[in-house]
């Protein structure tokens, strides 16, 4: 059920966001409590405000409505994926480089799942992340299919 709703507010969504010049990063449909959230997070080069969020939100909640793909009461949000968005696509890590980013690994390379860096590079489908450990600076390449999660990281 839960992948029918995000593909098909998936179909409705990307018309409107194509004709506002959006991009789609994420929909999630999750239930939390007694209450079901539909999420679609957003996003554009320098960031969306809050009124292309509700802009968004209205004309997909039409959409929705018509299309009815869920049977449950639940809340519509429409937001940015704030500053430490995830990156979930090769697009992703392509316009990303020479940022700093946290990633998680399905399984260990040089002993360690999790690296946090800056990406240096993304080529032939491997990251190359340069981190620092205790003083030193390293780098580490991970292969595309062995991210199993990442997205942008704050530093301090």
């Amino acid at each position: 059920m839960s992948s029918q709703v995000i593909k098909t507010t998936e179909e409705l969504v990307l018309p409107i966001l194509e004709q506002k010049n959006l991009e789609l990063v994420d929909i999630k449909y999750v239930k939390e409590g007694q209450n079901r959230f539909l999420r679609v997070y957003i996003d554009k080069d320098g960031g969306v405000d809050i009124t292309e969020c509700g802009e968004v939100s209205e004309e997909l909640s039409e959409k929705l409505d018509q299309a009815d793909p869920i049977t449950n009461a639940y809340f519509l949000e429409v937001s940015s994926p704030g500053v430490e968005r995830p990156l979930k696509t090769k697009e992703d890590f392509e316009k990303h480089v020479n940022q700093n980013v946290y990633v998680k690994l399905y399984e260990p390379i040089d002993g360690e799942k999790v690296y946090e860096g800056i990406l240096k590079d993304f080529q032939n489908n491997v990251l190359t992340i340069e981190y620092k450990s205790k003083t030193r600076k390293l780098s580490v390449e991970i292969p595309y299919d062995k991210v199993a999660k990442a997205r942008l990281a704050v530093t301090f």
